[in-house]
């Protein structure tokens, strides 16, 4: 399972806490050590994994609630800090209820540009959407048979041409129509770098075709190769999205979600598998609840955040008066 082993230390961490007797310095430094292996394990950054358990340890020792006891609120503290890094409150790719919605899926060999276009197609289908695939990648010989074979498999419109060498000039001989569907998912080259000729051919397409949204697709087993792999396409492009594959199958998925946070590029969606339905939108409050496995987790939190919304409250009429 996905970050099994993050989940694993973050459930052994709040028993230690529910256990505690007191919940003093000892109790504090020991859960920010299990943390702290389990981040590293997960594929986060080093520093940013001493940042994020200098973060508890501070808040922990501070931050006192009225109404709350000690543990639940350092649990509410450790479920913070995970969301933050992972993202935050959950993004939506909002799709047009009028007009057209045109997303260009970008991102190096292997990452599963082409699968990840045939699944997202699939996704806004089966919303109501009239959905079209667009080829224009020109550089693998397999590419438009393989999104033809996608399309295909998901009852999709495709649009490829098999002798065109010119990404453009496919787009152009396209256009009119594309003006037909409401979505458009535009499929575009990869390289095993970023290279000076890949930038300039996406950003000819980007300039051309103006996308409504530039999704950068990574794998989560590449880890904290991610944050470079991100940096680089966001400085090239301005991505505004991406979309992180094979989170089924790989410990390392914490590098992949970590340094797209740091990119400030929100996920919009993970892929779970190899089937065309194998998509899910990414919703970080959800998936800190999944791999904790904490049914009540829900109901802790709200209790937290209702004593703190009624400490703040008291605190703004005090200032009032």
């Amino acid at each position: 399972m996905v970050l099994e082993k993050l989940g694993e230390a973050l459930k052994r961490a709040t028993n230690k806490i529910s256990k505690a007797i007191f919940v003093d310095k000892a109790v504090i430094d020991e859960v920010a050590k299990d943390l702290q292996r389990a981040l590293i394990s997960a594929d986060v950054n080093v520093h940013l994994v001493k940042e994020i358990t200098d973060r508890i340890k501070e808040k922990a020792s501070d931050e006192k609630i009225k109404g709350v006891e000690k543990k639940e609120q350092l649990i509410k503290i450790l479920y913070d800090t995970i969301l933050e890094i992972i993202g935050g409150e959950k993004k939506e790719l909002e799709i047009k209820s009028k007009g057209q919605t045109v997303i260009m899926l970008l991102g190096l060999y292997g990452a599963g540009k082409t699968t990840t276009a045939g699944k997202l197609g699939l996704y806004y289908s089966k919303r109501g959407k009239k959905v079209a695939l667009l080829g224009l990648d020109v550089h693998r010989p397999a590419a438009p048979d393989q999104l033809e074979q996608v399309a295909k498999q998901s009852k999709l419109a495709v649009f490829i041409d098999k002798k065109e060498k010119d990404a453009l000039e496919i787009y152009k001989n396209y256009k009119a129509q594309l003006e037909d569907y409401d979505v458009i998912i535009v499929d575009t080259a990869g390289r095993h770098t970023l290279d000076l000729d890949l930038i300039k051919e996406i950003k000819e397409l980007n300039k051309n075709i103006k996308p409504d949204y530039k999704i950068l697709v990574i794998q989560a087993d590449i880890g904290q190769a991610a944050k470079k792999q991100a940096s680089e396409f966001q400085q090239a492009l301005e991505i505004n999205g991406v979309i992180i594959t094979r989170m089924d199958s790989t410990a390392k998925a914490g590098g992949a979600l970590t340094a797209c946070h740091e990119t400030k590029a929100p996920v919009f969606f993970i892929g779970t598998g190899e089937k065309p339905n194998d998509l899910e939108t990414f919703n970080p409050q959800s998936f800190i609840s999944r791999i904790l496995g904490m049914g009540d987790l829900e109901s802790l939190l709200e209790k937290v955040q209702g004593a703190m919304d009624t400490e703040s409250q008291k605190n703004l009429k005090e200032r009032l008066e």
